[in-house]
């Protein structure tokens, strides 16, 4: 059967095509319009979840600013210029991160963007103390924080940046933003090693070092630690890490609890979402 027989034949052929063609007889005039269209050809098959998605992400970008995607100044993880070795790589290799601010005599002084895979060559450096951190620095990308993320994913792209520094009306660091938070506003979370599978509520990393959904309930988290911890208040991780620290929590805070201490590594304004866990001997 031909595609024409197709379309003569099954309704719902000529209920969706009738719908894009009654759509498309005039150009779409809104955003809205065009929103309607996608959603027909969604509900046909013509696209699957993760490509309507990404195409209705890609469209509110022109809409969101960079104040409301951006990491805060107070969960900034920087170096100091004045810093030696010793004192900043425990700090780069704790977060994860690829890229640093480096500041100097405060958060507001940033004079450049440190790489981490700059610093491979230090692994086979004896004398460290030669090390000069000036030699290493990229310069900085500023951005407002009125800045709309399409305007400033177009310039990551020109610029070949993938963080820039963002600062407030007065001059003042605000924060910074990275082309993968702009990409999760299209996409959705980028997944990364620290990522747990969606069947799953807890990752090994490796011995005593896990990654832990914040929904895991206290019960499952007994049983997967064989530990006790009171679930008379609280039903899951994230609620009793809140609890602890009597607030929402924000990106590295941290909390100890009996054996364990609890990282977070993303959370938003409402919950925690994903924390790391490290077991101490005891």
């Amino acid at each position: 059967m031909n595609s024409e027989e197709r379309s003569n034949n099954d309704p719902d052929d000529r209920s969706w095509i009738g719908k894009i063609t009654q759509l498309f007889h005039t150009t779409p005039k809104t955003r809205q319009d065009i929103s309607a269209i996608l959603k027909i050809a969604r509900d046909s098959n013509l696209l699957d979840d993760d490509e309507f998605a990404a195409i209705e992400g890609a469209m509110e970008v022109n809409d969101i600013q960079v104040r409301e995607v951006m990491v805060p100044r107070n969960q900034m993880v920087v170096v100091s210029i004045n810093q030696v070795p010793e004192e900043f790589l425990p700090r780069i290799i704790e977060s994860g991160h690829s890229r640093f601010p480096v500041v100097g005599e405060s958060n507001d002084d940033v004079i450049g963007i440190l790489h981490a895979k700059d610093l491979l060559p230090l692994i086979l450096e004896k004398d460290q103390q030669r090390f000069d951190i000036s030699d290493y620095l990229r310069p900085v990308h500023k951005v407002p924080e009125s800045k709309r993320l399409n305007k400033l994913m177009k310039e990551f792209r020109e610029m070949r940046n993938h963080m820039a520094i963002v600062f407030n009306e007065y001059g003042g660091v605000a924060g910074l933003i990275t082309i993968e938070d702009v990409l999760e506003e299209i996409v959705g979370e980028i997944e990364d090693e620290f990522d747990v599978e969606d069947d799953s509520q807890v990752k090994q990393l490796s011995d005593n070092d896990y990654i832990v959904k914040a929904q895991t309930t206290i019960e499952d988290f007994n049983s997967a630690f064989n530990v006790e911890l009171d679930d008379s208040d609280f039903d899951t991780i994230g609620g009793l890490v809140t609890q602890q620290l009597g607030h929402v929590p924000q990106r590295n805070e941290t909390v100890d609890l009996e054996q364990f201490t609890f990282k977070v590594l993303h959370s938003d304004d409402r919950r925690v979402h994903l924390l790391r866990l490290q077991i101490h001997d005891s």
